[in-house]
Formats: structure tokens, C-alpha cells, sequence
């Protein structure tokens, strides 16, 4: 290999690109560099100051479309417990490679960089490959929606490989999210006298007591189950001996794909009633391919083979950059496939497998040639 995705993956963490702020354009131009170096067509689009979106090309063929591999630079923040190894260190022990980001997700982006680099010259002359790599994924995938917005920006893909973690297992979608703000107000008075006011509280619980019994009244999806609701904070008051003039309640809802979320929220808004005002916060399509398609299955061979693993019909709990591409890509089937620990993204002391970075790695080399022709 041109460079070990493990060192390259050490070197991606040692990038601090905690997000807010993000600050990932200096990750970005890291890759741009190798990728560069290796012939693709490289182009930054800005996603606000010191952040970038990076879209990689090679080859290129009008009798089929190329392959897109997909990845997210930025992190969350470290929390507030104490980690017990450097977070941007990119240390390894026990076999694992440590770091925030290490399994969400720039091991993954490090594993599909080296494999497009180590194929350059192969994939010159074949229908080729768009590598998409993208800041502020951690804030509802506003990156990936910022470039899938922009005219020309991506080009002809006809399947799309998201790096996220699954710790090396095929998973062919996600739900959606749709995190919704209510808004109760009322007249603030004091609270010797409540009958001056009118309490924001009260209206709030009213409206929130009426979710326990919200029905999507939707089909359940084979594998992906029903949509879901959950009210997840509620704010309100200015102190004790006030009535509360303005409380805040958020609803977290996640959607099965082909649910349409205006819509959605128009039910909400409504079943609430006139005392509730409603906001959108988050807005993000859940995605499925169905496992019987031909691609799908060819990747399925290609982990079974490698890996051992016993192909299962599988889909990830949290929603991806492929809310914003795979219809930016008219729907072109997706595929959640990565070397990280999905139960580690997000906690203290996070890691990879070393061993799972160089395996993701010969997986996507063997897709990309399989769809390549090469």
C-alpha cells in the first residue's frame, strides 16, 4: 500500500475537528493532497470559515456510472468524563487505535482514501469512483446537504458506499429523524398572584400529555420497525415565584423511509392544537436498500468472503450522510459498511480495531474493482 490506513487514520485524528466549530478544512486538504498525488480531480467546497467539503474523482465512463464512497472528518465534542488516553493522539494498545474519531468515522475515511489511492492507476480507465468527503455530519449532515444542494457538484453515481461504523458488516439503511421544537407561551405575573398570568407550563404539559397517545398510523417496516416518538427536554419558567411566560419541549422522531416529513410535522403541529407553536430542528430522510438488490448481494459475497461473516439483514440506529446523497444520487443504492465500533461513537475513550482498518480497507479495494471492472 502507498500508506497504512492505520497511520493515516492516526494522522486524520490528530486533526482537531470537534464540531462546533468543526475547523475541518485542514483534515480535508490532507486528503486532497494524497488524493491528488495519486491523479484524482480534486475540489473543496466551502462550508463556512476554516471548513470544507471535499469531492475526489477518477475515471469516468458514459456506459456506466461511478462508485461513491462517502465519509465524514468532523467529531463531536469530547464530553464531560475524563478520557484515559490522549484524545488527538491517535495511540495505539491492546490492538486498538484510540481517539476521538477513530471509529466515528475517520477510520473509515482513512480505509476508502487508501484503497482509491492504491487502485489510481486501474481506475483511470474505468467508470470509476467519487469520493465525497464532508464536514459537519454531527450537525444533522449539513455539509453533505450543503454540496448535494450545489449545482454539478456531485456527479453520475450508481452506488454509494457510506464509511460509517458496523465494525465491518453490511448494513443497508437507516431511519430518519425529524427533531421537532414546540413553543408554548403564555404572561409572565408573579407568583402570589397566577391569575395575572397565563402559565406557558400548563400549555405545555397539556400538549406534551397528548404525544403519549400519537399514532404515525403507518405500516411497520419489515426490518426497520415503526417510526418512533420520544420528548426528549423540556424547558420553562424564570423562577419559582413567577408564572412562566414561554416553555420549550423537543420532540425526537424518527421515520421509516417513504414517510414525508412535512407531512409528519403538519400531523404534530395539529394534534398538539392552537396553544403550541412548532419548529423543525433536524430534518433527515432515512434511507433502504433492499438486501435482494444485485449490488447489494455482490457486496454481501464480497464480506462473506473476506470475513466470514454470515450475510443477515441489518440497519444502523443512527442516520448518515446518505440522507443528503443517496437522493442527491436518485436513489441510487447504499450500503452502511465500516471499520468502526457503532456503540463506541460518541464515548469517552473511544476506539478501532487496528485490525478492522486494514480489513475495510481490502473490502472496499474488492468493491471498487468489482464495480470497476478492473
Amino acid at each position: 500500500m502507498s500508506i497504512s490506513p492505520v497511520k493515516l487514520t492516526q494522522e486524520l485524528i490528530r486533526f482537531e475537528t470537534v464540531n462546533p466549530p468543526g475547523n475541518e478544512r485542514a483534515c480535508v486538504e490532507h486528503l486532497g493532497a494524497l488524493l491528488e498525488d495519486a491523479g484524482f480531480d480534486t475540489t473543496y467546497h466551502d462550508f463556512g470559515e476554516g471548513r470544507a467539503n471535499l469531492i475526489a474523482r477518477i475515471g469516468g465512463s458514459d456506459a456506466k456510472p461511478a462508485l461513491c464512497f462517502t465519509g465524514h472528518v468532523d467529531t463531536v465534542p469530547l464530553g464531560l468524563q475524563p478520557w484515559s488516553v490522549e484524545p488527538f493522539a491517535g495511540d495505539i494498545s491492546d490492538g486498538k487505535l484510540w481517539g476521538r474519531g477513530s471509529t466515528d468515522m475517520k477510520s473509515g475515511v482513512a480505509a476508502f482514501t487508501v484503497a482509491a489511492v492504491d487502485l489510481a492507476d486501474k481506475l483511470a480507465n474505468s467508470p470509476g469512483v467519487e469520493l465525497v468527503i464532508t464536514a459537519g455530519e454531527e450537525t444533522a449532515c449539513a455539509g453533505a446537504f450543503d454540496v448535494a444542494g450545489k449545482d454539478g457538484a456531485l456527479g453520475n453515481v450508481g452506488a454509494v458506499v457510506v464509511a460509517e461504523p458496523t465494525s465491518n458488516q453490511p448494513w443497508v439503511g437507516h431511519k430518519g429523524a425529524l427533531w421537532l421544537k414546540g413553543i408554548a407561551k403564555g404572561v409572565t405575573a408573579h407568583g402570589s398572584m397566577p391569575e395575572e398570568g397565563d402559565n406557558a407550563i400548563y400549555k405545555a404539559a397539556r400538549a406534551m400529555a397528548k404525544l403519549a397517545d400519537f399514532d404515525f398510523n403507518v405500516a411497520r417496516h419489515p426490518v426497520l420497525g415503526g417510526p418512533t416518538l420520544n420528548v426528549g427536554t423540556v424547558t420553562g419558567g424564570i423562577n419559582v415565584n413567577s408564572v412562566p411566560d414561554r416553555t420549550e419541549f423537543t420532540i425526537d422522531i424518527r421515520t421509516i423511509p417513504d414517510q414525508d416529513h412535512s407531512r409528519i410535522r403538519e400531523q404534530v403541529a395539529s394534534y398538539l392544537g392552537d396553544e403550541v407553536e412548532v419548529e423543525t430542528m433536524i430534518d433527515v430522510g432515512g434511507v433502504w436498500t433492499e438486501p435482494e438488490d444485485e449490488w447489494m448481494q455482490e457486496v454481501f459475497g464480497i464480506v462473506s468472503d473476506k470475513t466470514g461473516w454470515s450475510p443477515t439483514v441489518e440497519t444502523a440506529t443512527y442516520f448518515t450522510d446518505a440522507s443528503a446523497l443517496t437522493p442527491a444520487y436518485g436513489g441510487a443504492p447504499t450500503v452502511v459498511l465500516g471499520p468502526g465500533e457503532a456503540a463506541l461513537a460518541h464515548q469517552t475513550d473511544e476506539y478501532c480495531y487496528v485490525d478492522r482498518i486494514d480489513e475495510a480497507t481490502d473490502l472496499y479495494v474488492e468493491i471498487a474493482k468489482r464495480w470497476c471492472g478492473v
